[in-house]
């Protein structure tokens, strides 16, 4: 090797380590520009907790208010979703509330699981009329976010995966051809 290829290397490795540098030094930054402190507060995630367990109610198993999906949306709205979602998903939140206000003369958290069920069913069918009509540059509907984030927080939850879903924590070999009984719970992903 000559000298002008050391040199050539040894900038090479040092140009590396400080652009590398500079990325630990800096960090992860948002491109959001929405306040994420004002996103959710206690209050409002008690209250998605509420809307999640309506979703996800206990039955023989815990359900979405014990793995906490009102934590888990904040922490995913605040973090992974664009601004618009945040937006939309936010707002959301409070149309919800004028929805059952509107339907029952009270807030959510003043109803009862029935006039719950009902609401929410009632937005769930208004959910699927828009995805039907909705076009790829429309804003999703705020319920189809709640629904998917409750779904998804639950079962990747630790009380989803191992008292909703057979779990076992470390996988054995490949059985192609298990056996299934009826009422079987489905598998938990590990």
């Amino acid at each position: 090797m000559n000298r002008r290829d050391a040199i050539s290397r040894v900038g090479m490795i040092l140009g590396g380590a400080v652009i590398g540098a500079e990325f630990f030094v800096s960090g992860c930054k948002s491109g959001s520009n929405v306040n994420t402190d004002d996103l959710f507060d206690k209050n409002t995630t008690a209250y998605l907790n509420e809307v999640g367990e309506t979703i996800l109610p206990q039955t023989s198993t815990p359900g979405a208010k014990a793995a906490n999906v009102g934590g888990f949306m904040a922490v995913m709205v605040r973090d992974c979703y664009t601004e618009d979602d945040q937006k939309v998903f936010k707002k959301g939140v409070g149309d919800l509330n004028d929805a059952c206000k509107k339907k029952y003369n009270k807030d959510f958290m003043e109803a009862d699981a029935k006039q719950r069920t009902e609401l929410l069913t009632q937005l769930d069918k208004e959910a699927k009329e828009y995805s039907k009509t909705k076009k790829p540059e429309d804003p999703n509907h705020y319920f189809t976010m709640i629904k998917q984030l409750t779904l998804l927080g639950f079962f990747t939850s630790e009380i989803g995966a191992t008292k909703a879903l057979r779990y076992v924590p470390v996988p054995g070999k490949y059985i192609g051809d298990y056996p299934y009984k009826k009422g079987d719970k489905a598998w938990a992903l590990s």
